[in-house]
């Protein structure tokens, strides 16, 4: 099974550069996105074959995720937890016979870091609901999670120490997150490897010189190391800021 996870920036501006094409050349069995930054109303497009799942912002063109699926769920929720985390359409969850997929658009902290207490609340509340959902099977665990874990994930790590998403308080709480039963499935294949990011900033040419960051994932439940086939990131898909994830399992 293929899964593919990418933040659009903006599905409908990514219908503008090739998003179709690149759904034919991906053959996911599963697509997640992240920043739809739309409701399903407002684009038309052809993608058979795929059961699609939205889940919109209250605020019109903000955030946003969506699920295309080939294999129907056994079910599909929206959002978690207490009301604070439902209004902005950043989690989707979809039940298979086999495990539970969770695609996700983790809260930035923010310029000055504004909303960085906002966002650690979300932090253990999202792993505590993993946890539940690993109780009853395993657990994959997508999307743009807005946080370069180690400095193996990011091009300059030393000026961007306080910076929103590479905060010492936001990659303790990834690691805490894999210390509660979950890997990082590129890291699992990849430990050592540096110089693979899927953001880059719009500025200064930073995806021409590959300064990015690592931000995008998939996460899976422990019991599923072992079925890791391939973790692979697309750097070279453009109509986005953000590349796709892959993982085949």
């Amino acid at each position: 099974m293929r899964l593919v996870s990418w933040n659009v920036n903006g599905l409908r501006a990514c219908l503008n550069k090739g998003f179709l094409d690149f759904c034919h050349v991906a053959d996911a069995d599963i697509l997640c996105l992240q920043e739809t930054k739309m409701r399903p109303e407002q684009a038309d497009f052809d993608l058979p074959g795929y059961h699609r799942y939205w889940n919109s912002a209250d605020k019109a063109g903000y955030s946003g995720t969506a699920i295309f699926t080939r294999p129907e769920p056994l079910a599909v929720t929206y959002d978690f937890g207490m009301d604070e985390h439902r209004h902005e359409g950043r989690v989707i969850t979809a039940e298979y016979p086999e495990f539970y997929l969770v695609c996700c658009y983790t809260p930035n902290s923010k310029d000055q870091l504004a909303r960085l207490d906002y966002r650690l609340a979300w932090e253990d509340d999202i792993r505590d609901y993993l946890c539940e959902l690993d109780e009853k099977k395993p657990v994959v665990y997508c999307g743009d999670l807005n946080v370069a874990h180690t400095e193996k994930d990011i091009k300059n790590p030393g000026p961007n120490r306080r910076n929103p998403g590479f905060t010492d308080e936001e990659r303790e709480k990834m690691t805490r997150l894999l210390d509660a039963g979950f890997v990082d499935t590129f890291r699992t294949l990849y430990p050592d490897k540096t110089g693979a990011y899927s953001w880059w900033s719009y500025r200064f040419n930073a995806r021409k010189n590959n300064a990015g960051w690592r931000i995008d994932y998939f996460i899976v439940s422990e019991r599923l190391r072992d079925r890791i086939k391939n973790a692979d990131i697309w750097s070279e898909v453009t109509g986005s800021d953000h590349c796709p994830v892959v993982l085949e399992i």
